[in-house]
């Protein structure tokens, strides 16, 4: 339990470290609630005065007490002001900073970790649960410097004027303190379940949004109705026992502290019996002031342990080791020979190696393709050039350099890839071909690129042109065309590797003959590899690699596979007679 309530306190500590670059503005803030704090016990000394004036026969200063009321209420809104705004400017400096560095750490994370993790929880960490930091680092830490302030000035206004019997207020420490640990370990841990719950939400909700075709094809919607139903009525019911916790923790603190003030007033008839009517009066008012910034701090407490588990597991973002980027080794523009050593490679958590033994070499200016059956291993080769996972097993030799000793982001600007799975942005097309380091290309350079790639064909059709809005991961556009955009923006890239992951698998006919004659062009200076279920698609490579369960199982041209007559010649004959009784 111990180790537990560390933990928390050292998770705070960290998130209140987020504040010392601003530490003058809270500085500021901080002297804005002493003076808005310094007005409570005040109003008991005032009204003190006033009873004690009322009661002499001059009632000397009686004229002067409304202007001193009235200056207390001013002096208390100016204090609260300076307080509630220079905290508020801090908070959102340290909720945008830990916003934007959780959105940074995501764009250095290695690819293994996106495959781990739910992108429901990915994308709630940095909506819900900054929200819940933003609580605890606004609210709650606004509610913990004014009240606690406040409480303290109390109590010295009390301790001063009799301190006896304030010694009341000492002895019901440890069961405060008792009863809020309980709830702060309870809030906790419902606090983690909710936000787990939020994240199953945001999942199975971008789910249905990103596959809300396939739901309607497939008959299910009823299923992601109760699949959310379900997720729902779990954050629905730990929702309830938060609040059953924070009903139940207020109502218990408050009786404490009733008992508290009841004994103190029963004691001070009798103790203070030498005391003015001023003084009685003015000590209970302080007494009876205590209970609500108590309250306060009760209930900043509750918002302070949901910020605490949302700052957790922030933080063990932050705390994920970024990709591996050891190498040095920088060149401008490779030649492009490319050669694999005894490569071997397993996944984490898997029971069998996805690559074993792979040998082969492809020189400068070759295209290689990789065929075979789904599950062979054909991508998982590609995402080790690419550096997407780690190899330890053997070595993948770029001109002559092992690709772990190249800079990561020198390795990859030699490389071009294109995937099956398109991946475009809600912007222009001009915006999507010239992607990320590509944004410097002129328009000239743009329009050769998707010339080449065929996509003019279809982008002149269109009103506005390169300065299209395509929608959300080019939802406006068909299948064929998303594909001819993610080629273009290859050709624009002007790489000397050329990495095709099933490229013209979603493209018609007449589309993958023009940019099978523009590939042809283009791959002249490249090295290319190829993945292909369509064969007839790399009928022209130079070497064609036959791949079964993470092994090269064939090599050669397609002549001399053919003549083989081993697995490609199947798989050939097996895709030639399907293409013929699709066209008879």
């Amino acid at each position: 339990m111990k180790k537990k309530s560390k933990a928390s306190l050292q998770i705070y500590t960290r998130l209140l470290s987020y504040v010392k670059p601003h530490r003058g503005l809270f500085v500021i803030s901080v002297v804005g609630f002493l003076i808005y704090s310094t007005t409570q016990p005040l109003f008991a000394a005032m009204i003190k005065h006033i009873i004690d004036t009322l009661q002499t026969e001059t009632r000397e200063g009686m004229y002067y007490l409304p202007l001193l009321f009235s200056g207390l209420i001013v002096i208390r809104g100016f204090g609260a002001y300076i307080g509630n705004y220079f905290l508020a400017k801090v908070s959102t400096n340290v909720v945008h900073t830990l916003r934007c560095q959780i959105f940074d750490q995501y764009t250095r994370l290695p690819t293994a970790y996106f495959d781990a993790n739910n992108s429901g929880y990915m994308i709630s960490r940095i909506t819900n649960n900054v929200g819940e930091v933003t609580k605890a680092t606004t609210d709650a830490l606004r509610t913990f410097v004014r009240e606690g302030l406040t409480a303290a000035g109390l109590l010295v206004y009390l301790f001063y004027s009799n301190w006896m019997l304030s010694m009341v207020f000492v002895g019901l420490t440890p069961i405060i303190v008792l009863l809020v640990n309980y709830v702060s370990k309870r809030l906790r841990m419902i606090s983690k379940k909710i936000q787990g719950s939020i994240g199953d939400m945001t999942h199975i909700t971008s789910e249905l949004v990103g596959g809300h075709r396939v739901v309607r094809s497939y008959g299910g919607e009823e299923y992601e109705r109760r699949r959310f139903l379900e997720s729902s009525s779990f954050n629905r019911r730990q929702s309830l026992k938060l609040a059953t916790t924070l009903a139940i923790h207020n109502p218990i603190m408050q009786l404490i502290i009733a008992l508290a003030l009841s004994f103190l007033m029963y004691m001070a008839l009798f103790f203070m019996k030498q005391a003015s009517v001023g003084e009685f009066v003015g000590y209970l008012t302080a007494a009876f002031l205590l209970p609500r910034p108590i309250r306060q701090l009760s209930d900043a407490n509750g918002d302070i342990q949901k910020g605490i588990v949302a700052a957790d597991s922030l933080f063990d973002i932050l705390d994920e080791p970024g990709e591996s980027d050891e190498g040095t080794y920088q060149i401008e523009r490779c030649k492009g020979a490319l050669e694999f050593k005894n490569l071997s490679f397993q996944y984490a958590g898997a029971n069998e190696p996805a690559l074993i033994d792979i040998n082969f070499k492809a020189e400068p200016g070759q295209t290689i393709a990789l065929v075979g059956v789904s599950g062979g291993g054909k991508s998982t080769l590609v995402n080790l050039v690419s550096r997407f996972y780690a190899h330890e097993t053997g070595e993948i030799l770029l001109d002559g350099v092992e690709i772990n000793t190249y800079q990561l982001a020198s390795l990859r600007k030699q490389l071009a890839l294109v995937n099956q799975q398109v991946t475009l942005f809600n912007d222009t097309i001009a915006n999507n071909i010239a992607y990320g380091a590509l944004a410097t290309a002129s328009r000239n350079e743009i329009i050769a690129a998707a010339t080449d790639a065929y996509a003019m064909e279809f982008i002149s059709k269109l009103d506005l042109g390169l300065d299209t809005e395509i929608g959300e991961n080019g939802v406006k556009l068909s299948g064929g065309q998303r594909q001819r955009l993610a080629l273009a923006r290859a050709l624009l890239k002007d790489a000397p590797i050329l990495i095709l992951d099933e490229a013209t698998s979603a493209l018609d006919t007449e589309s993958e003959r023009f940019i099978q004659a523009a590939l042809q062009k283009v791959m002249r200076n490249r090295t290319t590899l190829v993945i292909a279920h369509r064969l007839s698609t790399v009928e022209s490579a130079d070497m064609i690699l036959v791949m079964d369960h993470g092994r090269i199982i064939e090599r050669g041209s397609h002549r001399e596979l053919i003549e083989k007559n081993g697995a490609y010649a199947r798989l050939y004959q097996m895709q030639f007679k399907k293409q013929n009784e699709k066209n008879g």
